[in-house]
């Protein structure tokens, strides 16, 4: 059953990656393959040459080879899947989709490059400059593509406002070797164009800063690893709650680290209302965390395992 049910996914992403390669003129189509054969090889340099040198030639050959790639009639609808070290992330509403990718220059910088590429016929494409250091304040600045706070976007959002749709923006920043950044940002478009960051977050809790936010970020120790998402399930965006320790490498001082706990923001009218303790159950006895005996006393003693599975 496994099979045959594997079978059928296969086909069916064949069958889909097919009908949108018949959008695309058949020798448009080529040609664009051509291109996503050398995008690949430079973006595998990007990532992976050991000389910075050769890796900025690489990020300056790829724009404008991916900007020929985009120039075929309806080239929207070519997925680039080989380009494994470049993120390509759609809306569910598929109005545009983004590119973006990183360049490590040195173990404390981090450059950011990407675009927007609406979704018509003819190319219309929005560059993004990465310029993170001049932002002063983060959480509040409301940015063009000129000016835009870089990040490897994983995931987008979108979401209904009273001034229109929005869409969430999820990214990864590797800012400096010893502290990693998350940000969540939000892109707006108003006649064609775009901008980033919109006072959407909102907190009733004096303790989380009452003006409302334009951006949020968690900036947090290289030691750990957290999670800030949307969850579908719970409709709602979770985040590791930080708090500050002092590190484990010398000299370093206090740095961010998730306790365990998860704070989230819930969508209300439009906005993004901040819910302090996403996961807030209390169990009253142990009995109620286990309903089921881990070993069963019942069963022969030769049937029983410990917990690595062992007899």
């Amino acid at each position: 059953m496994k099979k045959i049910l594997l079978i059928i996914a296969i086909f069916t992403s064949l069958g889909n990656n097919f009908a949108k390669a018949q959008i695309i003129d058949s020798t448009n189509f080529d040609k664009i393959r051509t291109y996503e054969d050398t995008l690949g090889y430079l973006s595998y340099l990007i990532v992976n040459d050991s000389l910075e040198t050769s890796r900025f030639a690489a990020v300056n050959k790829f724009i404008p080879t991916l900007v020929k790639a985009l120039k075929y009639e309806n080239s929207f609808n070519y997925s680039f899947d080989r380009l494994k070290s470049i993120s390509v992330q759609y809306p569910a509403d598929s109005t545009f989709r983004i590119f973006t990718w990183q360049l490590y220059v040195n173990e404390n910088d981090y450059r950011y490059y990407g675009a927007i590429q609406m979704n018509s016929k003819e190319l219309k494409l929005i560059p993004m400059i990465d310029r993170s250091s001049d932002v002063q304040d983060i959480e509040h600045q409301v940015l063009s593509p000129k000016e835009w706070y870089g990040s490897l976007y994983y995931n987008i959002k979108d979401f209904d406002t009273p001034q229109g749709r929005k869409y969430l923006l999820f990214g990864y920043d590797g800012y400096s070797f010893f502290t990693k950044r998350k940000v969540i940002d939000v892109l707006s478009f108003d006649n064609g164009k775009a901008s980033f960051g919109a006072p959407v977050f909102v907190s009733d809790d004096p303790s989380n800063a009452f003006l409302p936010k334009s951006r949020i970020e968690f900036t947090y120790s290289a030691e750990a690893s957290i999670k800030v998402n949307f969850d579908g399930h719970l409709d709602i965006i979770i985040g590791d709650h930080l708090i500050e320790e002092m590190s484990s490498i010398a000299s370093q001082g206090p740095v961010k680290l998730p306790d365990g706990s998860y704070i989230g923001y819930k969508l209300k009218d439009g906005r993004w209302n901040y819910v302090a303790k996403v996961f807030d159950h209390v169990y009253e006895n142990e009995e109620e965390t286990r309903q089921q005996p881990i070993f069963d006393s019942a069963k022969p003693r030769k049937k029983r395992k410990d917990i690595f599975g062992n007899r």
